[in-house]
């Protein structure tokens, strides 16, 4: 019984892995896949991790929101280098580098959220 209970976990692990990884295989950057593994390795937010790709100045970008508190929000280009935190931390405004994000964001398109429950 117990290791039909940690079998099914497992499967159940593995097939939310692959439905959160598959949206972002569309994408083709490894990058991407990579920052979803890892997310889905951590333990579980509240409220969950999720990515969305925008377009932004005439570029694509992918936002990942901030999770809690004081924590800042991340916005990637379209090769994952890291271009500014939009909003969260401390002040909740983010870090300033990229202040009207909010504004002109558009195209929004959810990339992955985590499937598990908080």
């Amino acid at each position: 019984m117990k290791i039909a209970c940690i079998g099914m976990a497992f499967i159940g692990i593995a097939l939310a892995c692959v439905a959160g990884c598959a949206a972002s295989a569309e994408s083709g950057q490894e990058w991407l896949d990579a920052l979803i593994a890892r997310l889905g390795s951590e333990p579980v937010s509240n409220p969950p991790q999720r990515i969305l790709r925008y377009r932004y100045h005439d570029a694509t970008v992918f936002y990942q929101p901030p999770v809690c508190c004081d924590r800042p929000s991340v916005l990637y280009d379209e090769e994952g280098a890291v271009l500014c935190s939009p909003d969260g931390g401390i002040a909740g405004r983010g870090d300033g580098r990229c202040a009207d994000f909010q504004a002109r964001k558009s195209d929004e398109t959810l990339i992955w959220k985590d499937p598990r429950d908080p």
